[in-house]
């Protein structure tokens, strides 16, 4: 039996808010705004994801309250400066070294899983973006 995941809910203050951030900012791409009385759900989906986030003001949790969600990229300062580029408050990129301590910039052989990047929506939410198959996509 296959298991594949479809849908996060994202707890949001402001649906408009959050939808114009993740498409014109982040470039998600819209899949769902459906209204229904007082119900609104806007689904999103990041280019080359199987997975949407659908933002909701109705969600139990309260907005700003997701933290750890990855999105995983081939180039990360590639991705970095494409966010910076859409006006993206994003952090630095950060790897782990060899005693497991957090340190600047991009690994410098680009270990699979080892380099990221925090980035955060309007209400807090936060995601961290992960570099893997760099090696792989260069030696292509």
């Amino acid at each position: 039996m296959d298991y594949k995941l479809e849908l996060i809910v994202v707890p949001v203050a402001d649906v408009d808010v959050s939808k114009a951030f993740y498409m014109d900012q982040c470039g998600f791409d819209l899949v769902v705004d459906h209204t229904a009385g007082d119900f609104r759900i806007v689904q999103l989906v990041p280019h080359g994801s199987s997975c949407a986030i659908a933002m909701m003001k109705t969600s139990p949790m309260e907005p700003g309250s997701l933290h750890g969600l990855h999105l995983v990229v081939t180039d990360i300062a590639a991705a970095r400066a494409e966010l910076v580029g859409r006006g993206v408050a994003i952090g630095e990129a950060f790897h782990y070294g060899i005693a497991g301590q957090p340190e600047p910039g991009v690994d410098e052989n680009h270990v699979d899983y080892s380099t990221f990047m925090e980035l955060k929506d309007p209400d807090g939410n936060t995601w961290l973006i992960q570099e893997v198959g760099y090696v792989a996509a260069a030696g292509a």
